[in-house]
């Protein structure tokens, strides 16, 4: 089992575009693509369990490749690959803020999509801030995958409630070092290293702020006992390596409960710097339609097959990581959901998780938090 959101595609892009480049005329362009869909997204939607089915009923060449952050996702269409792409799937404050702002994707129809989003759970109820345009008059994309995202513990070695009231500042005592593992993840461990830090990481930052990051980045990079991928992080939990890891969640931890581990437990903590004191932060993933000037006819079709409840499941349990979907909304797709899928999600306290955290949104000054997180990487040599 794949457990990292790595590419399962190479070389697509390049044939692709030289493909795209080669058509003349969109209306013949559109037609040559009737059986065609390319999607970037994180890992999941590239799953085979989600994709073959729709693949041999549609007789279509569906291709996916997953990368394992937003930025980069989004600065490909950017470069020219707007013409490769029908769907993206990036977290949520990409689409409102970023993507339609710069005419990167392309609106939903509101009267085919926002029923779905009736039947997604509460915090879904439409008009959905993230799926709507900043104006409130488009709907830019569809919601599924969603959930906390702060560090895991292994419960064995620091209870819940005691990493639910230390919160972040475990990383900040010396006692941890060389008892924690850093997962791989930019732009979260950007965020993470700011919270910390003490600091709110959704704002502008002041030097003296940025100063602070800078020590905490190097100290958490000294710290670590590893740096890796999920699957490297589950393994060294279960094999007591590490007691916890920097970041992590549901998302992170999820294959390793359902294997049989269920003291390991993505955290989300009580309290923190965030707006309103909370000390959480939560990912919804929202999946919208590219602006390809010759997007795949079946583009708003998948969208509508992933939203049925059996393969709303499917993804929520795609190969790599388990997930809450908003879907679950729909007594048809959580009647599909056994208890040690329920178990291995977390349920029991997705709802107060969720209420604790303030949702993923953009750094303003990322990049340069990020060229300082990366040298304090170096350091560890």
């Amino acid at each position: 089992m794949k457990l990292t959101r790595r590419s399962a595609l190479k070389g697509i892009s390049a044939g692709l575009m030289a493909a795209a480049g080669t058509v003349s005329g969109i209306g013949s362009a559109f037609a040559a693509r009737e059986k065609e869909l390319n999607i970037l997204c994180w890992e999941g939607y590239n799953s085979a369990q989600v994709l073959d089915p729709y693949r041999k009923a549609k007789s279509a060449t569906v291709k996916a490749e997953s990368l394992t952050n937003d930025p980069t996702m989004i600065n490909r269409l950017r470069a020219g690959e707007i013409g490769v792409w029908d769907l993206i799937n990036v977290n949520n404050p990409w689409a409102r803020k970023i993507m339609f702002p710069e005419k990167l994707i392309r609106a939903l129809p509101r009267d085919k999509f926002e029923p779905y989003f009736d039947n997604m759970l509460p915090m879904f109820k439409p008009p959905y801030k993230w799926a709507m345009s900043d104006d409130g008059t488009e709907l830019l994309g569809s919601c599924q995958r969603f959930g906390p995202y702060c560090f895991v513990v292994n419960t064995k070695k620091i209870s819940r409630s005691t990493a639910e009231t230390t919160g972040w500042d475990l990383f900040n005592d010396p006692a941890l070092a060389g008892k924690y593992g850093i997962l791989e993840s930019d732009d979260w461990n950007v965020f993470g290293i700011f919270v910390v830090a003490g600091i709110d990481p959704f704002k502008i930052h002041t030097e003296e702020e940025m100063t602070k990051f800078e020590e905490t980045a190097k100290r958490i990079f000294k710290g670590a006992k590893l740096i890796g991928d999920i699957a490297a992080m589950n393994q060294a939990l279960v094999s007591g390596e590490i007691d916890l890891h920097f970041t992590g969640g549901t998302y992170s931890v999820s294959p390793a409960r359902a294997d049989g581990n269920p003291h390991l437990r993505g955290i989300t903590p009580k309290s923190g710097p965030m707006a309103g004191g909370k000390g959480g932060i939560a990912w919804i993933e929202v999946t919208s339609l590219v602006n390809n000037p010759s997007l795949s006819p079946i583009a708003v079709d998948f969208l509508e097959y992933v939203q049925k409840p059996e393969v709303a499941h499917k993804v929520a349990f795609a190969e790599g990581t388990f997930n809450p979907v908003a879907q679950m909304g729909n007594p048809k797709c959580f009647e599909l959901f056994k208890k040690d899928e329920l178990d291995a999600i977390q349920w029991d306290s997705l709802e107060e998780e969720m209420a604790g955290s303030v949702e993923y949104d953009i750094v303003p000054d990322y990049d340069r938090a990020l060229d300082i997180m990366n040298a304090a990487k170096r350091l560890r040599g």
